[in-house]
């Protein structure tokens, strides 16, 4: 259920307009910013389904929802 909340949040601010910028905050303490929308996708393998938990990053790489522990947008997660 985590996992598809993520997904929708992540999606939501992906299609806003204007698109602003933001983190992705993992249980590791790294932090991945998303400074564009083309910048993470979702895996292809499940058609991007609310159910996927892997996602790409392009200077990331492979990463899954489970290990996200907050979205804040850029400019509030200073």
């Amino acid at each position: 259920m985590r996992t598809e909340v993520l997904h929708v949040e992540i999606r939501r601010l992906l299609r806003a307009v204007p698109f602003r910028p933001f983190v992705l905050n993992l249980e590791n303490g790294d932090r991945i910013v998303i400074e564009h929308p083309e910048n993470i996708a979702f895996d292809p393998a499940t058609n991007g389904s609310p159910g996927s938990s892997e996602f790409y990053v392009i200077s990331g790489g492979l990463s899954t929802l489970e290990a996200i522990t907050s979205v804040p947008l850029a400019d509030e997660a200073r």
